[in-house]
C-alpha cells in the first residue's frame, strides 16, 4: 500500500499541538531568525525552483494575523491569515502547480490553504454572531462575547469504486475535462457510518446496491477542507440507474481498460483523475489487488 501514497499526504511538518496554548511560545517562534512564512497569492501557492513552495522571512505584523503551521527542519513555519476568495474555486494554474509540486510540499500547502480559508469563513461566532479572534497559534477562534471556542472542521467524504464481476463502475460530472472519469463520491451525512454512506451514494447516483465495503485509503482535500475516505464496494449487479442531476455518465470498465487509462495509452476509454486526487490512488490500489 505504501507504493501508492495519496496526494496531500506526507508533509514534513512537525505539528506543535502542546505549544499552541502558549502565547509566549508562539511569540518566540515568530521572533526566531529561522522563522518563515509561506508565500501565497490569495489561496494559490507561489512556487520557486523545482516547483517547491517558497518561504519568506516573517513580515512583522500582529501575532494574531499568523498561524503556526509547525516546524520543518527545526524552523518555525507560519502562514498569514488574510481574507481569501472561495476555497472551492481552483484555477487551471493551480491544478498544474499541484501536479508539479513534490508530494510533501503539496501536503504542507493543503494544511495552510485549509487553515487560511477556515479563518476567513469564521470571523463571526456561529452561535451569537459576534466577532471571533484567533487563539491557539491560529488553530482555533474564540468568540469575543461568549468566549466560546471554535475549531477548524473537516467534512468526511466517501469516494468509492463499485466492483462487480472483475469490473469497476466509474462516472463523470459535467464539469470534468473531456474524457475524464473518476470514482463516485459524496459527503457522509449525520448519523451515518462510512459503509452506510458508500451504500447510499452508490444507490442514489447509479442505482447499484452495495453488499460489502472495504476501506482502502484516506486523503485530506483542501477545497475547502474535507477528508476523502476511499473504499471499494462489492455490488449485487451491474444494472445502472443514473442520477443525471449528479452524473453525466457512468460506465463499467475492466482491469485492462483501467490500466490503459492510467498509463495514458492511445485509445484509452477514459482519462483518469489527476495523481494528487485519491481517486487516482484508488485506481492504483485496485489494479494492484489491494
Amino acid at each position: 500500500m505504501s507504493d501508492f501514497p495519496p496526494g496531500f499526504t506526507g508533509s514534513p511538518l512537525v505539528r506543535m499541538d502542546h505549544e499552541r496554548d502558549s502565547p509566549e511560545t508562539t511569540a518566540m517562534a515568530l521572533a526566531d531568525p529561522q522563522a518563515r512564512q509561506l508565500r501565497l497569492a490569495g489561496l494559490d501557492p507561489v512556487l520557486g525552483p523545482n516547483s517547491r513552495l517558497v518561504w519568506d522571512p516573517i513580515d512583522r505584523v500582529a501575532e494574531e494575523q499568523f498561524a503556526l503551521l509547525g516546524l520543518i527542519d527545526g524552523a518555525p513555519r507560519f502562514v498569514a491569515l488574510v481574507p481569501t476568495a472561495d476555497a472551492n474555486r481552483r484555477s487551471p494554474g493551480l491544478l498544474q502547480m499541484l501536479a508539479d509540486m513534490p508530494a510533501g510540499d503539496g501536503a504542507t500547502y493543503a494544511v495552510a490553504r485549509s487553515l487560511v480559508d477556515w479563518h476567513a469563513r469564521n470571523a463571526f461566532c456561529a452561535r451569537c454572531g459576534n466577532p471571533t479572534k484567533p487563539i491557539r497559534a491560529g488553530w482555533a477562534r474564540r468568540c469575543t462575547v461568549e468566549q466560546r471556542d471554535h475549531f477548524p472542521r473537516t467534512d468526511p467524504v466517501v469516494i468509492m469504486l463499485a466492483e462487480h464481476a472483475g469490473r469497476v463502475l466509474i462516472g463523470r460530472q459535467p464539469g470534468f475535462p473531456p474524457g475524464r472519469y473518476s470514482a463516485l463520491a459524496g459527503f457522509v451525512e449525520v448519523g451515518e457510518s462510512i459503509e452506510e454512506a458508500v451504500a447510499r451514494e452508490l444507490f442514489e447516483e447509479a442505482g447499484v446496491r452495495s453488499t460489502a465495503v472495504r476501506y482502502v485509503a484516506s486523503q485530506p482535500w483542501p477545497f475547502p477542507s474535507s477528508l476523502m475516505i476511499a473504499c471499494i464496494a462489492d455490488v449485487a449487479d451491474d444494472a445502472i440507474t443514473l442520477d443525471t442531476q449528479e452524473l453525466e455518465d457512468a460506465i463499467w470498465v475492466t482491469r485492462e481498460e483501467v490500466a490503459a487509462g492510467m498509463s495514458g495509452a492511445a485509445g484509452a476509454r477514459f482519462l483518469p483523475p489527476p495523481a494528487y486526487a485519491v481517486a487516482h490512488t484508488l485506481f492504483q490500489r485496485w489494479l494492484a489487488g489491494d
